[in-house]
């Protein structure tokens, strides 16, 4: 509960270096989950499984259509502006698998009688989750219209380059070629819309920041930032430059 408390706290919190911090976290939380995993497949005896097998599937089906909807319908009572279709795709996304591993594994490893049953059932409702929920989540998602859709342009590639989430500027890079050589021969001449800034160049392995008189060579790579994305993108249209990544805090 401790832990959990503060992961509320420091979630909804401001610090620096936040983004970096919550996906360091995010691969702990999947090495950890891999390990568990890993430490279920070693305690399985595959022959032991077959016994428990329908047992274990009636118990798996009864939790994804029953216990997980009424369960998350009721809990989801008080909650009104949570619509049919976001409570229909919660109760889908109950994919049983790290907790339910280490109440099993508790059990097993104190020699309690049944325990190894126990055991059995909860890897098998596991697996058919995993199966069966898990590989259906993005057909569900739009079946219920909730599936966002892709981004046309790509994520930052060369400048790894991550704003603090309050900050709401576009970020972008460019290329630049011949043809975008013919609208200026330096950042002063490129005709960058009003609230925006080339703000780092890459030129071949080097990295380093422009002025105004800085010449521009075919093959440079630009990071730019804006507060005007859209007179951005207009402006980019116009000089030809239509391959470029983006990234934007939502």
């Amino acid at each position: 509960m401790a832990v959990y408390i503060a992961g509320l706290v420091i979630g909804n919190s401001r610090f620096a270096h936040k983004r970096t911090s919550m996906n360091f976290m995010d691969g702990f939380a999947w090495m950890s989950q891999i390990l568990l995993f890993l430490t279920l497949g070693l305690l399985v005896n595959p022959s032991e499984l077959v016994p428990v097998l329908i047992p274990g599937v009636i118990i798996a089906l009864f939790m994804i259509f029953i216990a997980r909807p009424l369960t998350v319908y009721l809990c989801l009572i008080p909650f009104k502006r949570i619509s049919f279709r976001d409570k229909a795709y919660i109760s889908w996304v109950g994919l049983r698998g790290a907790v339910p591993i280490i109440f099993a594994i508790l059990p097993l490893a104190a020699n309690v009688p049944g325990s190894r049953t126990v055991f059995n059932i909860v890897f098998v409702i596991t697996i058919v989750s995993l199966l069966y929920q898990g590989t259906s989540l993005p057909i569900v998602a739009k079946w219920l219209g909730l599936a966002e859709k892709p981004s046309k342009y790509k994520s930052l590639k060369v400048f790894d380059v991550e704003f603090s989430e309050e900050i709401k500027s576009a970020m972008t890079e460019i290329i630049i070629t011949e043809e975008t050589l013919k609208h200026g021969k330096n950042l002063m001449e490129m005709p960058l819309p009003d609230k925006t800034l080339a703000v780092m160049v890459k030129r071949g392995e080097k990295f380093f920041v422009p002025t105004g008189q800085t010449a521009l060579h075919d093959g440079d790579k630009l990071l730019v930032i804006s507060d005007d994305e859209e007179a951005l993108k207009e402006t980019y249209k116009n000089i030809g430059i239509s391959n470029f990544t983006y990234q934007k805090n939502k």
